[in-house]
């Protein structure tokens, strides 16, 4: 019988969080709760759960920091469940590692619709990790990595996570084809269209670009297609891997 996936909520408001606990028990999910974000980073430190619910407002450590050190030690996926819904707020929780963003209130439908797609996706990168290794691809000074699940550029290793490289590995592997935001919250999120928010695409693109860019603002590598989405220029190869 295969084991139930954990899921850990980290939520200071204790009705809010006993709903949650309540109907992702109900999705037929094991569920923890902490209260404070020490005591969430705690148990997502040492627990083996498949995903983190994490709000930004908590006692002794906010969600910011929380999500940050998980991220130092793990790449559980990290959805931020807040009642804070300003642009920067947004960006700031995805820039510290978080996989997705949703305001309260919100649709539970919705919620579970995110929890669902982002365990599949986590799940199955065991499988990737065990493939045959792969020649990387070079695109420009950018060298992507496969089987190490990495990215360097002028043969320095480029801090990314993984929706990051994910989404860089995506595109490199269809170079110059431009795909809509739509696209990539289907193939790099596994959303469908009425359940992803198209602006956790644009902050992704912004950071990367932040990466890989001489001038994030006048990129040579992760461009804009008007009227069509993102695409990865199709640079020739200047240099092999060291």
């Amino acid at each position: 019988m295969q084991e139930k996936k954990r899921i850990l909520v980290v939520e200071d408001e204790k009705n809010i969080a006993a709903v949650l606990a309540y109907n992702i028990r109900k999705e037929g999910y094991e569920c923890e709760i902490a209260y404070d974000g020490e005591t969430g980073l705690e148990k997502a430190l040492e627990g083996s759960f498949d995903l983190v619910l994490l709000d930004i407002m908590l006692p002794k450590m906010n969600g910011f920091e929380v999500c940050e050190k998980i991220r130092y030690r793990s790449e559980v996926p990290i959805i931020f469940v807040t009642a804070r819904e300003e642009e920067k707020d947004r960006i700031l929780g995805l820039e510290t590692g978080a996989d997705d963003y949703i305001t309260k209130p919100f649709s539970f439908k919705e919620l579970m619709a995110r929890v669902k797609a982002n365990i599949r996706r986590s799940s199955g990168e065991i499988a990737k990790a065990v493939e045959v290794e792969e020649a990387p691809i070079c695109v420009g000074d950018l060298v992507i990595d496969k089987t190490r699940f990495s990215v360097k550029k002028n043969g320095e290793e480029v801090e990314l996570s993984r929706k990051d490289y994910d989404l860089i590995l995506f595109l490199a592997e269809n170079l110059g084809k431009a795909y809509s935001r739509e696209d990539l919250l289907q193939r790099i999120w596994g959303y469908d269209n009425y359940y992803g928010d198209i602006r956790t695409v644009d902050v992704t693109v912004s950071r990367i670009r932040k990466k890989i860019e001489v001038d994030p603002g006048q990129p040579e590598y992760l461009l804009t297609r008007r009227g069509i989405g993102y695409y990865l220029n199709d640079i020739p190869p200047v240099r092999e891997e060291n």
